[in-house]
């Protein structure tokens, strides 16, 4: 049964505990030492420019509504930065990993194949504890990739442990962290081009 409207959330309210969230946002390293959210941005985006001078991929990940921002910034990554940067969304991969090996290393497979030693994962993960995303980042590890994450709801989440650079959103619903995320990537994009400008063919 539908709701009548006295029962809904206040607009305003809505959007004011979305803001809290971007402003409470917690950048962390590896180690679990708390930066300022510019220093984050900062190193990461020196990340992405240094890999770009050396030659190295970009590989984002993530699940779901996490796919689509994955496949959204590497194609803008690509295009507008000129970022060397993809998402493993190919449907007929995805399900032939998860068919024929587990679903679990949908990231983990292609990661082995692809990446070298110092190229960046970029994980986009509302909980942080997916099993495919956890078992990605142990393989980019092994690997000695450079890690982002970018997590929500819980903060002792799994791959919130897992990265070099970690970007944490302090809320429990879905539709806030995601919103999040999707300015989060946004600002790291749009600051990079502004310091380093977009890329040439």
């Amino acid at each position: 049964m539908a709701r009548s409207s006295s029962e809904l959330e206040p607009w305003h309210g809505y959007l004011d505990a979305a803001a809290v969230c971007l402003r409470e946002l917690a950048v962390t390293t590896r180690d679990g030492a708390l930066l300022d959210p510019a220093e984050g941005f900062r190193r990461w985006i020196a990340a992405a420019h240094d890999g770009r001078a050396n030659g190295q991929h970009i590989y984002f990940i993530g699940n779901g509504a996490s796919a689509m921002m994955a496949s959204h910034f590497a194609a803008d990554a690509c295009k507008n930065a000129g970022l060397s940067a993809m998402a493993f969304n190919d449907a007929s991969l995805l399900t032939a990993i998860g068919n024929d090996v587990s679903f679990t290393d949908i990231f983990a497979l292609p990661l082995a194949r692809l990446a070298r030693a110092g190229d960046l994962v970029i994980a986009i993960s509302s909980s942080g504890n997916s099993p495919n995303i956890v078992r990605g980042l142990d393989a980019a590890r092994e690997l000695s990739l450079s890690i982002v994450t970018l997590t929500g709801k819980g903060a002792d989440n799994q791959a919130r442990r897992r990265g070099d650079l970690n970007f944490h959103v302090p809320a429990d619903r879905y539709g806030w962290v995601e919103c999040a995320h999707q300015l989060i990537l946004h600002y790291w994009l749009d600051q990079y081009l502004n310091l380093h400008g977009p890329g040439a063919l």
